[in-house]
């Protein structure tokens, strides 16, 4: 018998990819995949555990799809990712709607742990954090055929106190080189036409397997992918920026004008208490340095406001250099005290009302940038990945060299013909808002 195995996969990006390797290792199997829960013998619900309203949303998905048990239906509920490799051993003892968890270290192992549940047994497959990526490669994509994130290594070593990464991801480890450009080549081999680059810190790239920095020789060898059209690096650092890298971003015909740059605040106190170095100077220097080597970057960042000890006086110190920096993108978070991290055992926690108004300000002022930039672009032909046709405005959609997937914003335009998605096309901006933009393919 043939099994039908449904997917829920919640998180970032990096979890979406370890989905789509068990859905590869399953339909290997022969196990059927299906889209529909309804028709599932078997629910994997790949979770995201990093900061508490992840949690609480992986919590609610898996409550969702246990509701199909009260239908008379068989189903089974595989837990595994993030969540299950946190509080494996929690979930079986105090859920009984769940039917087995699996760990973030055993993701290659799908196929057995299915099998186990399936066969009515109830698993607690969790070891240590990471995994050894399949030789072959071998994903079921569940972006568009014409986009994909490409892991080049998983885990963390920097251990700033607010984050439960190390601990759920294990430590930093890059995939070794020929086996990325390999993945990458068969992805471009099958119409992927834009590569995200991603890991929890992709600058750090090689330092573990080659001793220095690599990512500046990675990106020289996926630019001569005949088939690719744009590289783009997501999740970066600030610390392990190196000028090899930049000028490798500045010659580069592919490599998207973007950066995601996660800087987490700006006063020198604040960051240090998060174990991360540079100040608000410093920060500053950086972007404007990067903005003179690399002309037109957009740059994104994220901002944790809230963490434990933040004065009012701090927190406008933040607001002074974002209103100073004028990031493109900007994603600004509330502090969760997330257990186990050194963070959450800091005194002066902040109030959870204090912490949503400065969250709330914060993007208010990202806002009236983001804005005032956009406009900037008026006028401007932008090439653009279209991506879809938009029901409610009567216009094609797509993205440019600017907007990552699922992150950012999107290009609306109209067009004289029928436009694909996955083709590039150009269009000239007309309007401009907070984070899309309108205009028409010349």
């Amino acid at each position: 018998m043939a099994y039908n195995i449904g997917f829920i996969s919640l998180g970032c990006a990096k979890n979406r990819v370890d989905t789509e390797i068990m859905l590869g290792c399953l339909r290997r199997a022969g196990y059927n995949l299906t889209n529909l829960p309804e028709e599932a013998d078997l629910i994997v619900l790949n979770t995201c555990g990093f900061i508490t309203a992840a949690k609480e949303e992986s919590i609610a998905a898996i409550l969702e799809a246990a509701r199909l048990k009260k239908t008379g239906r068989r189903v089974k509920i595989l837990v595994a990712g993030c969540l299950a490799q946190r509080y494996g051993r929690e979930l079986l003892a105090e859920m009984p709607e769940i039917d087995g968890v699996m760990g973030t270290g055993l993701v290659p192992e799908i196929v057995a742990v299915a099998h186990q549940v399936l066969a009515g047994e109830r698993p607690m497959a969790v070891l240590a954090a990471g995994y050894e990526y399949p030789s072959s490669g071998a994903r079921v994509l569940t972006t568009p055929g014409y986009s994909a994130y490409l892991k080049i290594a998983d885990g963390c070593d920097n251990h700033c106190t607010y984050c439960a990464i190390p601990g759920i991801r294990g430590p930093y480890r890059s995939r070794p080189q020929a086996e990325i450009i390999a993945e990458a080549r068969t992805l471009c081999a099958q119409g992927v036409r834009e590569l995200n680059l991603m890991a929890q810190e992709t600058t750090r790239y090689g330092i573990d397997l080659y001793g220095r920095y690599k990512l500046a020789d990675l990106l020289t060898r996926l630019e001569q992918i005949e088939q690719c059209r744009w590289i783009r690096l997501l999740y970066c650092h600030p610390d392990s920026l190196t000028e090899e890298l930049i000028a490798v971003m500045a010659d580069g015909e592919k490599i998207c004008r973007y950066l995601d740059l996660p800087l987490q605040h700006a006063n020198q106190r604040i960051l240090r208490l998060m174990n991360r170095k540079g100040s608000g100077p410093e920060l500053l220097e950086l972007v404007g340095n990067l903005r003179r080597s690399l002309p037109g970057l957009v740059l994104r960042t994220t901002f944790l406001v809230g963490f434990p000890g933040e004065t009012e006086a701090e927190f406008e110190e933040l607001l002074d250099f974002m209103s100073l920096a004028k990031f493109e993108r900007a994603g600004v978070f509330g502090f969760s005290a997330e257990e186990g991290t050194g963070a959450a055992a800091l005194p002066e926690q902040i109030d959870e009302s204090i912490i949503a108004e400065r969250v709330s300000r914060a993007m208010a002022l990202q806002q009236k940038i983001s804005r005032e930039l956009n406009k900037g672009l008026l006028g401007r032909e932008l090439t653009v990945l279209a991506e879809g046709w938009d029901d409610e405005q009567s216009l094609y959609w797509g993205r440019w060299e600017g907007d990552a997937p699922e992150t950012d914003g999107k290009v609306f335009f109209a067009a004289a013909e029928e436009v694909a998605p996955g083709e590039f096309v150009t269009v000239k901006v007309l309007d401009a808002g907070e984070y899309d933009l309108t205009g028409v393919q010349l």
